[in-house]
């Protein structure tokens, strides 16, 4: 469908940006503080939450920062542990506030965002090693942040969905900590060799170009022969079996959005339990735009009904909603399918300190 005309406006607002790779890296972070006042005032929502912390956590080289949100209610909360987007590059616990709050008041969790090593100074699998210790982190210190150990999932956008995943391998292969979901929002789980569709149709005009996603990936990987581990690129790992169940959002104009829908197809292959939902009309970051567009409120409500889902009590579920369903998501108005139906007939639809603030 028509890339949805409140996204061609914030597309607009960043026309003039310089190509990705063409300012240095630092300075391309700096300019992270003015792009969000610009979301603000372009109507980006904010909610509160019972109480935001700030602290720091062990990582294998150092400390990491996180931001543990907690929601109203008594707990212990089920807990979510998300890894921010940037391409392994940009990206910080600042520019994905107003999402963690969202998923933290949505879906009544403690939500810990974590802070990675972040590439070109720290390359794979630096990100990847800090994630897997930051989950383990939460999962023994789960009482210190009213959370139940046995009620964890991984979160993340974009290559923070990459690590959300390659982290869900890990604690399978690696000992633990066992995880209840992993919610994959947007996320780079495939190379960009060879080109996927997706990569082709939406080179450029939709924010991420394929020429950012390349350089990207150039920052991230030290040597292209890294492309062939699946802790980088999770969808060439041989086996996926016994991995936790999983929601898979992916946008129309997006140069990610088939990698998402191949992930889906091998974890179901796997017999893991897994939903793919795209969302027409709209492109890469579109969910973190809750506030401006209105599938980003429908993805939050997804999201965060299929989290009270997989964390629910007293296990992990055997059904999920839309188990096995691919749903196409469109603007109201145009006969949205509800996420995790099927049309008639059975048929897949194509396709910072403490405080509430």
């Amino acid at each position: 469908m028509p890339l949805d005309p409140k996204v061609r406006e914030l597309l607009d607002l960043r026309a003039k940006a310089p190509p990705m790779g063409t300012v240095p890296v630092e300075a391309m972070r700096k300019s992270a503080c003015s792009q969000m006042a610009e979301l603000f005032r372009t109507g980006l929502v904010s909610v509160s939450v019972a109480a935001v912390e700030d602290r720091v956590i062990p990582g294998p080289a150092g400390d990491l920062p996180a931001r543990v949100y907690t929601p109203e209610g008594r707990g212990p909360f089920p807990i979510v542990v998300f890894f921010h987007g940037g391409g392994w590059v940009l990206g910080s616990l600042d520019t994905h506030d107003p999402f963690c709050r969202a998923l933290c008041s949505g879906a009544g969790c403690v939500v810990v965002s974590v802070g990675y090593r972040l590439a070109p100074k720290h390359r794979f699998p630096a990100a990847s090693n800090d994630a897997l210790a930051a989950t383990r982190w939460v999962a023994a210190h789960a009482a210190e942040v009213d959370g139940d150990p046995a009620r964890i999932a991984v979160a993340g956008d974009s290559a923070g969905g990459n690590l959300a995943t390659v982290t869900a391998l890990r604690a399978r292969d690696e000992g633990g900590p066992a995880l209840r979901g992993q919610l994959l929002i947007l996320p780079v789980v495939g190379y960009h060799m060879p080109p996927t569709p997706s990569y082709i149709e939406n080179a450029e005009g939709y924010g991420m170009t394929r020429v950012a996603m390349v350089w990207f990936w150039n920052q991230y990987l030290a040597d292209e022969s890294q492309a062939t581990h699946p802790h980088a690129v999770p969808l060439v790992a041989p086996d996926l079996q016994g991995l936790p169940p999983a929601l898979v959002i992916t946008a129309e104009y997006d140069v990610l959005r088939d990698e998402g829908g191949s992930y889906v197809e091998r974890l179901r292959a796997a017999g893991v339990p897994a939903r793919l939902s795209r969302y027409d009309g709209v492109h890469h970051r579109f969910t973190e735009m809750i506030g401006i567009l209105d599938q980003a409120a429908k993805a939050r409500d997804e999201m965060c009904a299929w989290l009270r889902e997989v964390l629910a009590e007293p296990g992990p579920s055997t059904v999920l909603p839309g188990e096995g369903a691919t749903t196409t998501q469109q603007p109201e108005g145009d006969g949205p399918t509800r996420c995790g139906e099927r049309e008639r007939g059975g048929q897949d639809v194509a396709g910072r300190g403490a405080g509430g603030r």
